[in-house]
């Protein structure tokens, strides 16, 4: 005997692969997607051309960068970093940052409300 199933509303979200959420990257442009956004918690995809370039900027809440694919020059605070697949940085709220893509470059953000 089958248990009854009973039907809920979705509640979550998911996604099988990020790197695939984002059209495809034409040369000389970012392109961005909001994933999810609620009063908490907001998660941008980003895709780069090879580089392009976020330039070095704030940010009022913390934020986390995580890479999925490719590779980028990130300078964070006073830091020059090489970042690539699996890179994940934590950035408190007003660190000045900035992203060169030096391949294709997917990456995800994820800002943090206070």
């Amino acid at each position: 005997m089958d248990p009854e199933i009973i039907p809920t509303e979705k509640n979550f979200q998911y996604f099988v692969n990020l790197v695939d959420e984002l059209p495809p990257i034409h040369d000389d442009s970012i392109t961005s997607r909001t994933l999810f956004s609620n009063d908490r918690i907001k998660v941008i995809l980003f895709g780069f051309a090879s580089g392009q370039e976020l330039s070095e900027h704030t940010a009022s809440v913390p934020a986390i960068i995580h890479i999925l694919s490719g590779e980028a020059d990130m300078i964070l605070g006073a830091e020059r970093l090489q970042a690539k697949s699996g890179t994940w940085a934590h950035m408190p709220a007003q660190l000045p940052h900035s992203v060169l893509a030096t391949t294709e470059l997917t990456m995800l953000l994820i800002l943090l409300q206070e």
